[in-house]
């Protein structure tokens, strides 16, 4: 049986993680039972495509998982999802020419802003902090595009501002090396005011130098990304895809940096149960339970 891993746009961080978990699932099975990665619109398509039985795994923002199980909007019907495994939480940004006059994200009034692809994840974001902070759709020109398209209108100067998954990410990393960039930072009151009232987010503090850019430390929004599959997929094919990731948390932060940390996001297996892994209340699927068991993680 052929397993389908549904990711991001080609280069985007759920691309490239999906690579990592993708090889090491792979070793040792037969061709016609290995997994493939597949581009995606990322989060809300991948949660669409396992409904559609398109999908054996996705790769989600967590703060979507709750909203697919339940048909709130963006999603119109209920959608059994089940967990897998947290794959990583890291800061998104806003980022800008050094040589823009824009100095936080109060100002972004007239300006041009990439906020992602019609419909991804990245644009649900953008809406649900913009949102918050009172700042109007009509107030700037929002444009869809994939990041490795926005960086290319950014250095152009086709837009003002693009906003990025969480660091690292390799389109990211190359538009600091070719232009002069910097990261975006949040009006005084403005960051706090979302992580209050959103509890899927968090403060993640990008340190400077993470990529060329950030000349200081700076506080942004962070949300947790997971893998997660539908409850029709057999025990076994989740049972090996858990095994793989939990067998390998020191491997997978040297195969791409974006894992750095999962062994920490692990953890609170230990003490609070799978609940630690049931991000808006959806459930642990009964073969990564079964894995993580075996694995010592689960009592």
């Amino acid at each position: 049986m052929a397993i389908r891993m549904g990711t991001s746009e080609h280069g985007g961080t759920f691309y490239t993680q999906g690579l990592a978990i993708a090889e090491l699932f792979n070793r040792g099975r037969a061709d016609g039972d290995k997994c493939s990665v597949q581009t995606t619109d990322a989060s809300i398509h991948n949660a669409e495509q396992l409904d559609r039985d398109e999908l054996e795994f996705g790769f989600m923002a967590s703060n979507w998982i709750g909203r697919a199980k339940n048909a709130v909007a963006p999603f119109t019907k209920n959608i059994a999802l089940r967990m897998v495994a947290p794959a990583n939480a890291g800061p998104m940004c806003f980022v800008k020419l050094v040589s823009s006059p824009i100095e936080s994200v109060a100002d972004f009034k007239g300006k041009r802003v990439a906020i992602g692809t019609k419909g991804s994840g990245m644009e649900q974001h953008v809406h649900t902090i913009f949102d918050l902070l009172g700042i109007s759709f009509d107030s700037f020109t929002p444009v869809h595009m994939g990041f490795a398209e926005g960086a290319a209108a950014l250095v152009a100067g086709a837009i003002d501002v693009q906003f990025h998954p969480p660091i690292p990410n390799a389109v990211l990393t190359d538009l600091s090396r070719r232009a002069n960039i910097r990261v975006v930072p949040f009006a005084p009151g403005q960051l706090e005011k979302v992580l209050a009232q959103v509890p899927f987010y968090r403060p993640v503090v990008m340190e400077k130098n993470a990529f060329r850019g950030v000349v200081e430390n700076v506080t942004q929004v962070g949300v947790i990304n997971v893998l997660v599959t539908h409850e029709r997929v057999r025990d076994n094919v989740v049972h090996d895809m858990a095994k793989a990731i939990a067998d390998n948390l020191d491997r997978l932060p040297q195969m791409n940096p974006l894992f750095k940390g999962l062994h920490d996001l692990f953890e609170p297996l230990r003490t609070n149960g799978a609940a630690a892994f049931e991000f808006g209340g959806v459930a642990l699927h009964p073969g990564a339970e079964k894995a993580y068991r075996e694995g010592g993680w689960l009592g």
